[in-house]
């Protein structure tokens, strides 16, 4: 069993022609990723590096069968990108785009409420599920199949608990990137209860982000499990004080509730396990 992601999935790519799409998208095929499809509006091609090329996501949906979508789409033509592939209905859409307007995201966010579509990101490194598939720009090199899983806001960060925790023995159910922005698809609560229902996932590591409010939504959610695997919180201290971080958007609109000793506080007290540093959360692995 897996998060999300598996060998089973059938993926389509939205915006595969760019220079960033061609390179990940070969990657991913060598890794095992069943990419069935790409799509590209204005195409003249039929193919595209060996796979059919469709004008349409519902079109390259009835002809494959996907199911699920990696948008690689220029952040001003994101938004119909998106909501092309919520219309039709598809399960997952992991969108790896940077930089798309708050308005656009506020825009995707209320037609998912009346979706069934799971949206990771924007600005995402992805999901991987080791051994099996990824969608996104991970390094798929460095992660290793095991019994963690690990839910981020922070994609650097992400690849160095990762390879830290290998070193010591311990390896990934499935990796999920929230994605770095203010606004995102899918919040913590949302993985987390994936990852407690997963037969194959031990323990959880949640890796926190600068401002915003998720992980207050994740302890609060939390909180309230009666059955509850073993959650690892990893928060790094602020990198300035948060009176000085007046250009940030997520410390205007969340101010007092956002620090990470206030995030701490409030994950440590929903029973999670807190930690600032990668080191502390090693030794907390090791006492599984």
């Amino acid at each position: 069993m897996s998060v999300l992601v598996n060998k089973k999935l059938k993926v389509l790519v939205q915006g595969i022609t760019g220079a960033q799409a061609s390179f990940h998208v070969q990657r991913a095929l060598k890794y095992g990723t069943n990419i069935v499809a790409g799509v590209a509006p204005n195409k003249k091609e039929t193919s595209y590096l060996g796979l059919p090329l469709f004008g349409t996501v519902q079109e390259a949906k009835e002809k494959t069968g996907a199911n699920a979508s990696i948008v690689f789409v220029p952040a001003k033509y994101a938004k119909s990108a998106i909501l092309e592939a919520i219309k039709a209905e598809l399960e997952l859409v992991v969108v790896i785009t940077s930089g798309i307007p708050v308005r656009d995201m506020m825009e995707i966010k209320h037609e998912l409420l009346h979706s069934s579509t799971t949206l990771i990101g924007p600005n995402t490194p992805g999901i991987i599920t080791p051994n099996e598939a990824y969608m996104g720009i991970f390094p798929d090199n460095i992660h290793k199949s095991g019994d963690i899983g690990i839910v981020s806001r922070s994609s650097t960060l992400t690849y160095e608990v990762v390879l830290e925790i290998n070193k010591i023995g311990f390896g990934e159910s499935t990796v999920v990137g929230l994605g770095d922005d203010f606004i995102i698809g899918t919040s913590f609560v949302e993985i987390i209860k994936k990852f407690n229902s997963d037969k194959n996932t031990k323990a959880i590591v949640l890796i926190g982000g600068i401002g915003g409010n998720y992980e207050t939504e994740a302890a609060d959610f939390y909180a309230k499990l009666s059955k509850k695997k073993t959650t690892i919180a990893l928060i790094l201290d602020d990198p300035t004080p948060l009176s000085d971080n007046k250009g940030l958007a997520p410390e205007i609109i969340c101010r007092g509730i956002t620090s990470s000793m206030d995030k701490k506080r409030i994950l440590q007290n929903s029973g999670m396990i807190v930690v600032d540093n990668i080191s502390a959360l090693k030794s907390e692995l090791l006492k599984l």
